[in-house]
């Protein structure tokens, strides 16, 4: 039943429904599930130059954070459907065994293109957790209650970001790199087993034809996204923006996503069906959300940067700058209920979008070099907007859909966040670029890239030259990052409808 009155009037507001028995080892296992998604970046990334070390491939490393990271994109989608054509629990389970898989292989990896490989497999996985595991929370719980789950979820992802570095240095410093990927096995065994022994689905009618796979529609979905992103991740590092390369991968691109959208409009049951974009609240929160990932890559790409290189802080205390965020957000988004209960889905999340732009817009104002509690502040108040502005969005328009709906809606929204995430990584990272160069004289980035490894190898006022240089490329950053919240708060404007139209929780589990 559709929500009438001046604002969402949520269903059980009044009331909070006794959870059902059993809950806790679900909720314990989704926990569990995100934690493996959530510390892969994290974890890795700090133990790269003991990788390379042991099995050479510099020049290609990088792949191991993009291969993983096109695999858990393009799969969303299809994991989404799958888990709306068959259950939760079986994709949920296969996504668990294919990251143990993926993990377990990266750990007995013998070079450099193997462990790319196996990367890509544990990204297989990924995709799987990270979909369905926001499936399933809004599954479990009511309207009312949904941001206790979506809270917890929040802070799984604050806490990795803050431990991930810390246990990937530790492993690799004091064991082995190997470790980094072990460690994994234990956590996802223990997820694995409450999974099979406590999610319990609730019965559904038994459908009265056989569920039909989209397997056209999918392949030519992973074909498109796979060369799509490969062209916005390695465009302007791998190779110029204007080479060959970059050029072929865009127009090949191109022609898939067309194939893609004649397979999808013949496919019986597509795997992005049309009314995705067709409904106006779900189009809205996907594009909003596509805004966030773009915006996202200034502080989470450039910060630590500017942290390290402008405000001469160590790694350490570069990543503290940017966890303060992290500590925020999840607060700021389990109390966004009280917002929205009052003044709607809409209104929070541009509420919350709208001070985000005004608190980018503040990073270009600060002194230099400056203080590093300045950007922690920052940092601080940003997160506490987005949590206004990320959880409205995904709470509110997965109570518009019903069950069956419920997990390609989810799988739509993270998979545009993901793919704004990858456009603003190009496109910020060409901003930046091109501000470095211009406010240096020209040269190259390899001679920028070297200068910033060893600034001892440069005298005081070329250090100065430099400082000042990052610092006006990482302003020109969080000013298109404000533009990207600019964008959001467009969208939710023009777009997404005054009152997104709840449904009742009727069937969860």
């Amino acid at each position: 039943m559709g929500i009438t009155g001046r604002t969402e009037r949520l269903p059980g507001a009044a009331a909070h429904p006794a959870a059902p028995r059993g809950r806790g080892p679900v909720v314990a296992a989704l926990m569990l599930g995100m934690a493996l998604a959530a510390l892969d970046g994290t974890i890795v990334s700090t133990a790269v130059p003991q990788i390379v070390g042991d099995l050479g491939g510099f020049a290609v490393f990088s792949w191991l954070f993009s291969g993983y990271l096109l695999a858990v994109t393009v799969t969303l989608p299809v994991y989404g459907k799958l888990s709306d054509t068959f259950g939760r629990k079986p994709v949920l389970v296969a996504g668990i065994v294919l990251f143990l898989v993926g993990s377990l292989l990266c750990a007995l990896a013998w070079n450099m293109a193997a462990l790319i490989a196996f990367r890509v497999v544990q990204g297989l996985g990924g995709g799987a957790l990270q979909g369905t595991v926001q499936t399933i929370a809004a599954d479990l719980y009511p309207l009312a209650e949904r941001p206790k789950i979506q809270a917890k979820l929040s802070t799984v992802w604050a806490t990795s970001a803050v431990a991930g570095p810390a246990v990937g240095g530790l492993l690799a410093g004091y064991a082995d790199w190997r470790w980094i990927f072990l460690i994994n096995l234990p956590v996802g065994a223990v997820a694995l087993f409450l999974v099979l022994h406590y999610f319990t689905e609730p019965a559904r009618p038994a459908p009265t034809a056989r569920p039909r796979v989209d397997w056209a529609g999918a392949l030519c979905v992973f074909a498109a996204g796979t060369l799509l992103l490969t062209a916005l991740v390695q465009g302007g590092i791998a190779w110029p923006w204007l080479s060959p390369p970059s050029l072929a991968l865009l127009g090949g691109s191109a022609v898939l996503v067309a194939l893609t959208v004649a397979v999808e409009r013949r496919a019986a049951e597509p795997i992005i069906p049309g009314w995705v974009w067709r409904r106006r609240t779900i189009a809205a929160v996907n594009l909003a959300l596509g805004a966030l990932g773009l915006l996202m890559v200034a502080p989470t790409v450039f910060l630590p940067t500017y942290a390290q290189s402008v405000l001469g802080l160590g790694p350490i205390a570069a990543g503290f700058v940017l966890s303060v965020m992290t500590l925020s957000w999840p607060v700021s988004a389990a109390l966004s209920d009280r917002v929205y209960n009052r003044i709607g889905f809409r209104r929070c999340a541009m509420l919350g979008i709208g001070l985000a732009m005004l608190i980018l817009l503040a990073f270009p104002l600060l002194p230099f070099p400056g203080e590093p509690w300045q950007p922690a502040l920052i940092m601080l108040l940003l997160g506490a907007a987005l949590g206004l502005f990320q959880l409205p969005l995904i709470v509110g328009v997965q109570s518009t859909v019903g069950w069956s709906e419920r997990g390609t809606t989810t799988a739509s929204v993270l998979f545009c966040r993901q793919v704004g995430q990858s456009l603003g990584a190009a496109l910020f990272g060409a901003i930046a670029n091109a501000v470095l160069l211009a406010r240096l004289g020209g040269g190259s980035l390899d001679s920028v890239s070297h200068a910033l490894e060893n600034p001892a190898t440069l005298t005081a006022s070329a250090t100065d030259g430099l400082r000042r240089a990052v610092d006006s490329a990482v302003d020109h950053v969080y000013v298109g990052a404000a533009a990207a919240a600019g964008l959001a708060l467009l969208v939710l404007v023009l777009v997404a409808p005054r009152r997104f139209p709840v449904i009742q929780d009727k069937g969860d589990v």
